[in-house]
C-alpha cells in the first residue's frame, strides 16, 4: 500500500465533504433590521413607554407598549394620535423649542427638532400622514398596547435607515398646562385645544442595540458568522475523522510490513 497515496485520497475526500456542506448551507441573508425608541415625557406629562419596529423589506411591524398618559377627554378615553416623524433634527425637542412662551412646545415648535409626519401610527385605515389627526383611528386612553404592520412609504423607509425618524405620541392632560395654555387651540386642529395636539411623548429610532448585540441582523447588511464558525467547526471535524483514518491506516500498514 501506499501510504501518500492514502494520505492525499483522505485530504481530498475531507475538502470534497466540507465544500459540499458549505454550498449546501450556503451564505445567510438578514431579512430583518431591528429599531427602538425610548419614549420620554415632553411637556409636564408623566408618561413613559418604548417601541420596537422590525422592519422586513418595506414592511414595518411596530410594538409599542405606553403607561401614564391622559386618561380621558370629553368623558371619552383620550385619542393620542402618534407618528413617525422624520426629515428634521432626528431628536426630541427640549424646552427652549416654546417660542411662545406658554410653558408647552406645541407640535410646529418641534418640528425642527423631529420633523413633519412621515407615517401615522393608526390602529386601523390608512397610515398616510393625511391620517395624523383622524382621532377615531387613534389609539386611546392611559395605557396603549400597539401592534401593526404595515407597508412604509420609501421616504419614511429611508430617514428610518439615515436616523432620522423620531417617534412622538401626542395629547397632554390640559389641567397639567398654564392657565395661558390652558385657553389656547391647537397649532393643527384649531377646533381642539392646544393640549390635544401637542406632544406628550418623544423618542428618536435607533438600531436596537439588542440586535446589534448579536451581530449582523440588527444592521441589515446580513449576518454569516453564525455560519462560518460552523463551517470551522465541520471542517475540524472532517480533518479529524480523515487523522483517525489515516493513523489507523497507518497502523495497518506498518503492521503488513512488519
Amino acid at each position: 500500500m501506499n501510504i501518500k497515496r492514502v494520505s492525499l485520497a483522505l485530504v481530498a475526500a475531507g475538502v470534497m465533504s466540507v465544500g459540499a456542506l458549505a454550498v449546501a448551507a450556503g451564505p445567510a441573508v438578514a431579512a430583518t433590521t431591528s429599531y427602538q425608541a425610548t419614549l420620554a415625557p415632553l411637556n409636564h406629562s408623566t408618561a413613559s413607554g418604548t417601541l420596537m419596529l422590525t422592519l422586513n423589506g418595506d414592511q414595518a411591524t411596530v410594538t409599542e407598549h405606553v403607561t401614564g398618559l391622559a386618561a380621558t377627554f370629553n368623558n371619552a378615553p383620550y385619542p393620542h394620535v402618534q407618528h413617525i416623524h422624520i426629515n428634521g433634527q432626528g431628536v426630541c425637542p427640549t424646552a427652549a423649542a416654546d417660542t411662545s412662551g406658554d410653558g408647552v412646545v406645541s407640535t410646529t415648535e418641534g418640528a425642527p427638532a423631529y420633523g413633519p409626519i412621515g407615517t401615522t401610527l393608526s390602529t386601523t385605515g390608512p397610515t398616510t400622514p393625511a391620517a395624523g389627526t383622524v382621532l377615531t383611528v387613534a389609539p386611546s386612553g392611559a395605557t396603549i398596547n400597539y401592534s401593526r404592520t404595515f407597508t412604509l412609504d420609501a421616504t419614511t423607509l429611508a430617514a428610518i435607515q439615515a436616523n432620522k425618524a423620531v417617534i412622538v405620541v401626542h395629547g397632554l392632560d390640559p389641567s397639567t398646562l398654564s392657565t395661558t395654555a390652558q385657553g389656547e387651540k391647537s397649532d393643527l386642529v384649531p377646533s381642539l385645544p392646544l393640549a390635544a395636539t401637542s406632544p406628550a411623548l418623544c423618542g428618536a429610532l435607533a438600531v436596537s442595540q439588542t440586535a446589534a448585540a448579536s451581530g449582523g441582523v440588527a444592521t441589515g447588511a446580513g449576518g454569516t458568522s453564525g455560519l462560518q464558525d460552523t463551517g470551522l467547526f465541520i471542517l475540524g471535524g472532517t480533518l479529524l475523522a480523515g487523522g483517525v483514518v489515516l493513523f489507523g491506516a497507518r497502523r495497518r500498514f506498518a503492521t503488513a510490513r512488519s
